[in-house]
């Protein structure tokens, strides 16, 4: 496999730090600093279209086409449910004390993670808050969530990873000191055997989840700081994404390294790699540079 650089998206006016799947296969959306949510046309990239505005920084973000509907969460602990339809009529409802830094979806419900250290589930259809768990006295950081385990992984500034009951909540497990600093980035691995996390150590560790969590692999995977992991859609690959400015592919199966995209060799991004999205036919990547750029595979 060998992933080259397809096309540079830029216009917004400060860093992005989320994306999320667009209206359809060939739309993607993109939010940041500037409070922007912004729309991209995969077959058109060339100039991005605003499709609203929520006037702070936006941490995270998660789209439901089929609804007409973006969930995005900003710097200050503010939840902004966004009818793409009516923007007007979007809904900023002040939960968390600080910031959200993840939010993820799964049948009805969202979760949000904030920097207050309280995971909250919600009602898609409502847009309410029905829980709250209250894991760390840090910020958290980072969701995963597997459907197939019913579970739910949450990444803390604690260094600590914590397992929930899906349906519950119930904490079923903490791995403490999974990381030497904050956990920024989690992912199951396909077969949902193993978890991947990535933290401020620029460690790159895979638990073993039926094995008692056991640590299976660890290497230093990036120089500072690993912001995100995903995996490929067929599931053979994944990608980090760095505060090192780089991304990195790897091989599911081993969780050996095949390549390095970088600034120099790959007109690649000049400041952190903050978040990732893998399509069926290219990479995205969002960067304290403003810019997303589109990667694929060659």
């Amino acid at each position: 496999m060998e992933i080259t650089r397809k096309h540079t998206c830029t216009g917004h006016r400060a860093a992005v730090y989320a994306l999320a799947p667009g209206r359809d296969a060939r739309h993607v959306c993109s939010a940041g600093g500037d409070g922007w949510i912004v729309e991209w046309d995969l077959d058109d990239p060339e100039t991005g279209k605003v499709v609203a505005n929520v006037e702070t920084q936006v941490f995270s973000l998660c789209a439901f086409p089929h609804q007409h509907l973006v969930v995005a969460g900003n710097m200050n602990g503010g939840v902004h449910w966004i009818d793409l339809a009516h923007p007007d009529k979007t809904r900023n409802i002040q939960h968390h004390k600080k910031g959200v830094y993840d939010i993820r979806a799964s049948g009805g419900w969202l979760y949000t993670a904030g920097g207050d250290g309280i995971l909250t589930r919600w009602s898609l259809q409502d847009a309410r808050a029905k829980d709250s768990f209250h894991l760390s006295n840090r910020a958290l950081r980072t969701i995963a969530i597997s459907e197939t385990r019913n579970e739910i992984a949450v990444g803390a500034s604690d260094g600590a990873i914590y397992f929930l009951e899906a349906d519950t909540l119930t904490l079923k497990n903490t791995l403490h000191g999974a990381h030497g600093h904050s956990v920024f980035a989690l992912a199951y691995t396909p077969t949902q055997q193993y978890l991947l996390s990535g933290g401020r150590d620029a460690m790159l560790r895979v638990w073993n989840l039926e094995n008692a969590h056991a640590r299976v692999s660890e290497q230093p995977a990036h120089w500072y700081t690993i912001n995100h992991i995903v995996f490929s859609p067929d599931g053979r690959h994944f990608a980090t994404a760095s505060r090192d400015r780089t991304i990195k592919i790897w091989d599911t199966g081993t969780f050996q390294l095949l390549q390095v995209l970088d600034t120099i060799r790959d007109g690649g991004h000049i400041n952190s790699v903050n978040r990732l999205l893998w399509l069926p036919d290219c990479l995205i990547s969002g960067s304290d540079d403003r810019s997303l750029i589109l990667w694929q595979e060659r």
